[in-house]
Order: structure tokens, then sequence, then C-alpha cells
């Protein structure tokens, strides 16, 4: 028994919820397929699929089997696609997850650029905080913040992702600037939420971490609204340079200054991350991308540090 073949059948059945369709993707008689299917079950000496005559469903553990099969059948195609394409025209469904902030801000203002200069690569970007892991979401490219991950993939670091702390002249004007760090506990917070809770106001003093955070009046991951609050003067936000740029820029919003530096986390050396599968690099359309993307946001981040 070819048993890849049979594997193939197996989840492309599984997939259309037929035996018929199946067979027709394959251009071979159902018959054929469903002997090779029921080959498969009997080497394993279990029942994958239960069969009635409009329908097939997977069995308990057909389940398991499926979702075990299919990884090593998307590593095999991706095996495949490095052989086929290497040293080839960059081309294909390009799959990039993205923070929606940065995404929005930065990322996806850049992909037209790459569209311009790639257009035979079909881009599929999705923008998600959750945090994923390149093998499971079956994602290219993933732009995260925070920390170099462990994962088993190579992280780049793109930029600094260090937050900074903001208000409005007019909030300014109507409570007053904070004279240091500990005053923050008084003044209203605008506060990003982040997959494991909201961001809250950190400073480190004499060797001690401090909670300044102050109450609560907006809690939300959607940066542009957090920050549209602190324009109009609502309570002080802390959210990141590259977020803010416009913002202080216009003089639409202020840094906050003090004596010692604000964090959000305990841990230093917050940063933008590119992260890919090693072995993707050599497909042309992953190799083009990450090249890109590099070389033109750390010039961006250059360009926020100017």
């Amino acid at each position: 028994m070819d048993q890849l073949r049979a594997i193939r059948y197996f989840s492309k059945v599984v997939e259309t919820g037929s035996f018929t369709k199946a067979a027709k993707i394959f251009n071979v008689p159902p018959s054929s397929l469903s002997r090779r299917v029921a080959d498969l079950e009997k080497s394993l000496g279990a029942t994958l699929l239960k069969r009635s005559t409009r329908i097939v469903k997977l069995t308990e553990v057909g389940q398991i089997y499926y979702n075990d099969v299919q990884q090593i059948l998307n590593q095999l195609e991706q095996s495949h696609e490095t052989v086929r394409s290497y040293q080839t025209t960059p081309m294909g469904r390009l799959r990039i997850s993205s923070m929606v902030g940065f995404g929005d801000k930065i990322l996806l203002p850049l992909l037209d650029e790459f569209s311009a200069l790639y257009p035979k690569i079909v881009l599929d970007v999705s923008l998600s905080d959750e945090l994923s892991t390149l093998g499971r979401d079956d994602v290219d490219i993933a732009i995260r913040g925070g920390y170099a991950p462990n994962e088993r993939v190579l992280a780049i670091k793109l930029m600094d992702n260090g937050f900074i702390p903001v208000a409005s002249p007019g909030y300014l004007e109507k409570y007053g600037m904070p004279a240091n760090a500990m005053e923050l506990k008084h003044h209203s917070g605008l506060y990003f939420k982040t997959p494991t809770g909201p961001t809250p106001w950190l400073c480190k003093i004499d060797e001690q971490w401090h909670d300044v955070s102050g109450p609560a009046v907006a809690i939300s991951n959607n940066g542009s609204w957090l920050a549209k609050k602190a324009c109009k003067g609502e309570g002080i936000l802390m959210s990141t340079r590259w977020a803010l740029d416009a913002y202080l820029e216009s003089g639409a919003l202020q840094e906050l200054k003090f004596e010692h530096e604000l964090a959000i986390t305990q841990n230093a050396n917050m940063a933008v991350y590119l992260l890919y599968q090693k072995q993707r690099y050599l497909v042309p359309k992953v190799k083009a991308a990450v090249d890109f993307l590099v070389e033109r946001m750390r010039q961006s981040s250059k360009d926020l540090t100017i």
C-alpha cells in the first residue's frame, strides 16, 4: 500500500466530506479511493471514518489521526515548495501575521510597496494581537512585539518597542503636570489591553519596582481609539513611540518625562520582532519579504528616532 497516497486520500475525504468529491479532485474512481482509505484503516487497526449514504464523519481516533497527519502533510508541502521554488521568481501566496496596531500604521503601507515590486506574490495578511505559533497557524512570517520567543524560529529585531507616557496640553493645563512618577497614581489612565491584560504603569526607584497606575477611564486593544481619547484630554496614555509619532509631531500629545522612566514590564529590551522558520527562507517569496521588511522597517525605525 502507498501509505502517503492513502493519507492524502483520507485527508481530502475529511476536507470535502465525500469520497466522490475527493476522488474527483485526484481524478481517480471513488471505489479505488475508498479501497485505499480502507486499507489505511486496516493497517492502523482503527476505524477513522463513519460512513453513511449521505455523509462521512471522523471518529474520535480519526480526528486525532487527521490532526497529526495534517501537520505532516503541511510540512511535506513546504519542503516540496522549497525545492520547486529554489532560485525561481518570487510568487504564490505569502501568509503574514502581525500585531494590529503595527500592521495598520507601519506594515500595511510597506506591503503596498512590496506588492508593486513583486506582483506575482499574493499577500494573505492577518492582524491579531493574540500570541501564535508559526507552525500551528501555517504562517510564513509573523511580526510580534515583546521579547525574542523561545520557539524554534528565527527572530530578527526590527525596532525598539518601549512604551512612553503622553497627555494632551489640555489635560495638563486642567489637571497639572505630574511632578514625578509617583504622582501618576492620582491621574486618569487610558490603558492598552494585551492578551494578558491591561498594561500597568511601572517605575523603578532605588532598585524597587512601583506600580504607579492611576484610575482607569478606558481600557482597549485599539490604540488609535485610546490615542484619540488622550487627545481629547480624557487621561494619560502609555503607548509605543511608533504608534504616537504623528500625535507627538503635531503637538496633539506631548511626552511626559520623569527622573525615573516608566515601563509596562519589569523586563527590559522590549522590541518588535520578525519571525520565520529557518527552512522557509529558501522559498523565494519568503526570502524576498523578509529581506524587504527588515530593510524598510529598520529604516522606518531610524526615521522615528531622528
